[in-house]
């Protein structure tokens, strides 16, 4: 993958009447992987023996969770955690252009999550944090000692220096737009687009105006 702004429909386009996925490798021991659906196509519940998040990127569907199938809606923008061994399958609506998002699972058994977090209810992630005068405001949502997934709120005329980040990593803007300096060269990044800095790499932030964003890094 190029170090360049991409969405996730970019990397994992929409096929009609197909469910696709493709690993977006930032490490091997913590899976991370971007699925399309098309128009009313569906997966079959399945469980897994660790936790889950999910992350929505486009379109519209729902996960079909437990049991008795309870239908729950995932939108742009939102996060759904899933605790180990939930059953759970997905459906792309049938009335719209289909599903995109990425899921993440944490093999890993210690972990800490975020208490805000409501396992089963989706979460608008820009809604979870604030932004603080002058400051940059941090958010864990989840971090073991091999990954960490973290919301950043910047108010205006705050940003990052370069600096280098101990593993692989994945930024997805989530208000506003802000300039991603990675490796010598300035990148503009806007809501709904996401960049990847590769282990040690010189990245820095610089936001014009307010900014929000969430960061995946894994540590392998």
């Amino acid at each position: 993958m190029n170090n360049t702004p991409f969405t996730i429909a970019q990397m994992r386009p929409i096929r009609e009447a197909m469910t696709i996925s493709r690993p977006a490798r930032l490490g091997a021991e913590v899976p991370v992987t971007w699925f399309s659906m098309g128009a009313g196509t569906s997966i079959t519940p399945e469980s897994y023996d660790c936790t889950t998040l999910y992350l929505g990127a486009e379109g519209s569907g729902c996960f079909v969770l437990g049991a008795e199938a309870r239908h729950v809606p995932l939108a742009p923008g939102e996060l759904l955690v899933l605790p180990s061994k939930t059953l759970c399958g997905t459906l792309a609506d049938s009335d719209g252009t289909g599903m995109i998002y990425t899921e993440i699972i944490l093999k890993k058994e210690q972990f800490t999550m975020n208490n805000i977090i409501k396992a089963g209810q989706p979460t608008a992630l820009k809604d979870l944090i604030s932004y603080e005068e002058g400051s940059i405001a941090n958010l864990d949502i989840v971090h073991a000692d091999n990954m960490k997934f973290v919301l950043m709120a910047f108010d205006e005329g705050t940003g990052l220096t370069p600096h280098r980040a101990p593993g692989n990593a994945i930024l997805t803007a989530l208000e506003g737009k802000a300039i991603i300096g990675y490796e010598g060269r300035d990148y503009e990044l806007n809501a709904g687009e996401s960049f990847r800095f590769d282990k040690n790499g010189l990245h820095s932030v610089t936001p014009q105006g307010k900014f929000k964003m969430s960061l995946l890094l894994v540590i392998e």
